[in-house]
């Protein structure tokens, strides 16, 4: 079985690492045995002796990749590839890669669903509503100019356009999206300089939904998840997408 020959491909660990020692050895199991999508993974239980680690150790490192769109687990079943894995050959580590692969899947289902509520906002937003996502986004560049903590004012602005859709569930969809992708402590992903290059046309966006000119503010969203993405392909050294 190919999950059994996959095993062969794994050494035990001179160290009881939690962290990024056991992720490389799986990533590294996964491409060297030749696990496809969908194949099933070694079970924990065998994962965990081949690499002298405890089983909780195993069941954390699969967490964080099913955190990652990486695994899924079928219940009474087994574990099962759902994306592709292959370790780095430069100097980008493979779970930062791996994240970035990952935030590019989400990426493209949260462009969808952008484009989708900016055009909803745009046109159904109230006078009140619109001055109030204009006022919003002038707070915002404020603490990203002064070099402050931005992530509250960012999220006020973006639920303010939510809102203006007219349907609460855009939001809450929308933040689910970013809480399930999980991120390491040290990922370049959550640092506080990530993005901020998208951060000056929130401004074109505000004004967009300001002038009511739906086509003007998807342009924009898009133009501003174009930035994100590029970002995300320079950190994981990868070339823009043709």
């Amino acid at each position: 079985m190919r999950q059994q020959s996959a095993l062969s491909y794994l050494e035990p660990l001179e160290t009881r690492t939690r962290g990024v020692a056991v992720l490389d050895a799986l990533a590294d199991m996964v491409e060297r045995s030749g696990l496809k999508i969908g194949d099933r993974l070694p079970p924990e239980v065998s994962l965990a002796a081949t690499l002298g680690v405890g089983r909780s150790t195993i069941r954390e490192a699969l967490n964080r990749w099913e955190g990652l769109g990486i695994i899924r687990r079928r219940r009474g079943d087994g574990t099962y590839l759902s994306a592709r894995v292959q370790t780095s050959r430069g100097l980008v580590p493979t779970m930062v890669r791996l994240e970035g692969e990952a935030l590019l899947r989400l990426m493209e289902i949260r462009r969808t669903l952008e484009n989708d509520v900016v055009r909803k906002a745009t046109i159904a937003a109230t006078p009140d509503q619109r001055r109030q996502i204009s006022l919003l986004c002038d707070a915002l560049l404020v603490e990203v100019d002064a070099g402050r903590p931005w992530r509250k004012a960012d999220h006020a602005f973006h639920g303010a356009i939510y809102d203006a859709s007219g349907n609460p569930m855009y939001g809450q969809i929308l933040a689910n999206l970013d809480r399930a992708l999980e991120r390491g402590g040290a990922s370049p992903f959550g640092a506080d300089d990530f993005g901020l290059a998208s951060f000056p046309i929130h401004r074109d966006l505000a004004d967009a939904v300001m002038a009511g000119d739906p086509d003007r503010a998807v342009a924009t969203v898009n133009a501003m998840l174009d930035i994100v993405e590029d970002e995300v392909r320079a950190i994981i050294g990868e070339g823009k997408l043709s």
